[in-house]
């Protein structure tokens, strides 16, 4: 089977006054000649470590079953660094968000041969990651058209934004929860149920008028559940 290439680079932030490192999924085959989506993923190195989304990618493209992507993970720094930046309440959490939107996607745009349309750029994030993949996307709506949630933290900020967002059809969710995800603990040493809020935010999402895929999976909050539906994430976002 042919492999795609991942290349670790750096790009300095303005927003955050600080060097980012990026891992930058090129898949086999990759030429200039070709046009590309975009998956951004927070919690990046764990997206290619712990959920295996190359890998993962590179039998779907041997299978034919996906598009031209391009898949640029973020990984954070330490536990601290991530609160800090994906959660809602985080010092760094909007210049972040604006780091991936007005400093990413320009940089992305800029070297690699991408659609350079909202349609063509989607995030990806679990638990805290997918809250500021969300968050993002209701922020900058023109400049993301999908997003995948694996286990969203979902507060009531959160169901806020979503709730006086206003271009419904901007973007597009794929969003799935654990069904024993009741109890988990968050980084801030907090006992908290996710089931609940994330049917809630799924409810919400279609009252609004959303475009919305949402399963609930067998399993806590690990990556035990989320790694086994990298297929069907990827499938569903940019299968042919």
């Amino acid at each position: 089977m042919n492999r795609g290439i991942v290349q670790d680079l750096t790009l300095f932030s303005d927003a955050l006054q600080e060097e980012m490192q990026l891992l930058i999924y090129l898949p086999p085959n990759y030429s200039p000649l070709y046009k590309y989506s975009i998956l951004i993923a927070n919690d990046g190195k764990d997206y290619f470590q712990l959920g295996r989304i190359s890998r993962v990618t590179d039998e779907l493209y041997e299978e034919k079953e996906i598009e031209n992507l391009i898949i640029v993970g973020i990984p954070y720094k330490n536990v601290k660094d991530r609160r800090e930046k994906y959660h809602p309440d985080g010092q760094k959490h909007q210049a972040y968000i604006r780091f991936l939107a007005q400093e990413l996607v320009p940089y992305i745009d800029e070297n690699y041969p991408t659609y350079q349309i909202g349609m063509g750029r989607a995030l990806i994030g679990d638990s805290l990651a997918a809250t500021v993949s969300l968050l993002t996307a209701l922020q900058y709506p023109n400049t993301f058209g999908k997003v995948i949630l694996h286990s969203p933290l979902v507060n009531e900020y959160v169901l806020s934004q979503v709730e006086n967002h206003k271009e419904i059809h901007a973007f597009s969710l794929y969003h799935v929860i654990g069904k024993e995800e009741t109890s988990v603990k968050t980084g801030d040493g907090l006992i908290t149920d996710f089931v609940t809020p994330n049917r809630e935010l799924h409810n919400l999402l279609l009252k609004k008028g959303f475009s919305t895929f949402y399963d609930e999976l067998d399993g806590d909050h690990t990556w035990k559940l989320w790694q086994p539906d990298m297929k069907r994430s990827l499938k569903r976002n940019f299968g042919l």
